[in-house]
């Protein structure tokens, strides 16, 4: 079948102004090159099984949807699903993300994730490395249960928080924890 491309923000969150994060792009095959795209606008390439495109000192023209292209010999195998990047001035404080019952898990077990804002009226998002898609925590407690994890659910999760309002202001990502799951 056609290769298939993940593509993935590292570390993963709203990036701060000036800030600079990593766009990840992996593909099953190795022989051919990726080709980053913002909007319609071809960027950058690089040859491999994986690339990495850095964003550095990031500003506002940063933010928009990204995806990756997977070429060989000229002909497009793949493309991968679009990436949305954010650049905001952080303005919330560092919330603190903690699991129980603890970093590491037997398979079948049920963990819970809590990142704690500091601001009363916030949502928060969990995100774990590797994933395009976070996960939005219940709004009541900041936590995020995840039951009969599996060795999939292992690996480097944080969390990031934001008002509940109309100017929507974020915090800066929190601590980032290393879920093992045996």
């Amino acid at each position: 079948g056609a290769p298939t491309i993940s593509i993935f923000l590292k570390p993963p969150g709203v990036i701060p102004l000036g800030g600079s994060t990593t766009i990840c792009c992996i593909c099953q095959h190795s022989s051919g090159s990726f080709v980053l795209y913002k909007g319609s606008r071809r960027l950058r390439t690089q040859s491999g099984s994986r690339a990495e495109f850095s964003i550095s000192n990031a500003t506002s023209q940063d933010s928009g949807t990204y995806n990756c292209h997977y070429l060989q010999g000229g002909t497009v195998l793949a493309r991968s699903e679009e990436l949305e990047v954010f650049v905001e001035e952080l303005r919330l404080p560092r919330p603190h993300l903690s699991v129980l019952p603890g970093h590491e898990v037997t398979a079948g077990a049920d963990v819970m994730f809590r990142c704690s804002p500091t601001h009363p009226s916030t949502g928060c998002y969990l995100y774990l490395e590797g994933q395009i898609r976070a996960q939005l925590l219940s709004r009541e407690r900041g936590d995020y249960n995840l039951s009969h994890v599996q060795n999939g659910d292992s690996g480097r999760y944080s969390c990031q928080c934001y008002t509940i309002n109309a100017s929507r202001e974020w915090s800066a990502v929190s601590n980032t924890l290393d879920l093992v799951v045996r």
